[in-house]
C-alpha cells in the first residue's frame, strides 16, 4: 500500500496519521477540537528502538559498544522511528498498521510495527520490535504533545499517582536514585508499578487518560503550548541501565490506550 496520510474516523472523531512523517498521529480531533500541537515535529511520534535520551548516544550489546548520531548533544534522543518513512501495511475505517525496517544508524537489522484502532471514546496503540536474527536491547513508546488549552477555557490539569520519581541529574538522566515523586513542572520519568495511569482534564471541556502496562512513564510540562505524557518500555538511558532484549522468540511489545469522557453538558 501506498505511505499516503492515513485518516481514521469513529463517529465525531478523526484521527490523521503520516507514515512518511515518522509514521507519527498528526492530528487526533474529538467534535471539531483539535487535541494534538500542530507541526512536523509535534502531533504524537514513537519512540523506538530508544525511548528519550541515550547517555552521549552509547550502548553495548554483547561486549560490542555502538554510537548512535548525537541529535541531542551531548546525547542521542527518542530513537530513529520518528525520522523514518514507515509503510502502510492495511487500513480500514478505524484501524490501521505500519512497519518499518531496523537499519543503519540503528546497528541492527529487524521490523517494528505500529497499530491503530479507534473507537468514540478510545485509542488503542501497540507496537511489536523483532529482531531478524541479531539479539538487542531496545525500547518503545508514544510521545504525545497535548495541547496545554484546548481554546476555550482553562489550562489542563494533569493527575497521576506514581510510586516513584527517577532522580534527573544535570545533564537530564536518571542518576539512578528513585526519590518521592517531586511537584512539577517535570521533564522526569515516574515509575508506575501497577500500569501507567495518567488523566489529562481540561476543566468542562474533556478528560482524557493515558493507559498502559507498562510502569514506566515520562512527563513533560515545561512549555506553554503543550503537555507530554510519554509511556514508555523504560526509562531515559534504558539501553544501558535497565536492557530489555529482543530475541527471535522474544519481540518487544508494547500497548497503550488514551480514552476520553466529554465534560460539557
Amino acid at each position: 500500500m501506498s505511505s499516503e496520510e492515513v485518516r481514521l474516523t469513529a463517529g465525531d472523531v478523526e484521527l490523521t496519521v503520516t507514515p512518511e512523517n515518522g509514521c507519527r498521529i498528526s492530528s487526533l480531533r474529538i467534535a471539531g477540537t483539535e487535541l494534538l500541537r500542530q507541526g512536523a515535529k509535534f502531533g504524537c511520534f514513537p519512540m523506538v528502538p530508544w525511548c528519550g535520551r541515550t547517555r552521549e548516544g552509547r550502548f553495548s550489546s554483547g561486549g560490542v559498544a555502538h554510537q548512535l548520531p548525537i541529535n541531542s548533544p551531548p546525547h542521542a534522543i527518542h530513537g530513529t522511528g520518528r525520522n523514518t518513512a514507515w509503510k502502510t501495511l492495511n487500513a480500514t475505517p478505524t484501524a490501521a498498521a505500519f512497519a518499518y525496517e531496523l537499519g543503519d544508524p540503528w546497528p541492527y537489522r529487524g521490523q517494528v510495527t505500529q497499530t491503530f484502532e479507534l473507537t468514540e471514546d478510545t485509542l488503542t496503540l501497540a507496537f511489536g520490535v523483532e529482531t531478524a536474527r541479531d539479539s538487542f536491547p531496545a525500547q518503545a513508546g508514544w510521545h504525545p504533545w497535548f495541547h496545554r488549552n484546548l481554546g476555550t477555557g482553562d489550562d489542563v490539569r494533569i493527575d497521576f499517582a506514581p510510586t516513584w520519581q527517577e532522580e534527573r541529574g544535570d545533564d537530564h538522566l536518571p542518576t539512578g536514585r528513585r526519590i518521592d515523586p517531586l511537584p512539577g513542572p517535570w521533564d522526569d520519568c515516574f515509575g508506575m508499578p501497577d500500569g501507567v495511569d495518567v488523566t489529562l482534564t481540561w476543566p468542562e471541556q474533556l478528560e482524557l487518560t493515558v493507559r498502559s502496562r507498562e510502569e514506566w512513564v515520562v512527563v513533560y510540562d515545561e512549555q506553554p503550548e503543550a503537555v507530554c505524557v510519554e509511556p514508555q518500555t523504560g526509562p531515559p538511558n534504558g539501553l544501558n541501565t535497565t536492557p530489555r532484549l529482543v530475541t527471535l522468540i522474544d519481540p518487544l511489545e508494547i500497548g497503550a490506550t488514551w480514552t476520553w469522557r466529554r465534560l460539557r453538558p
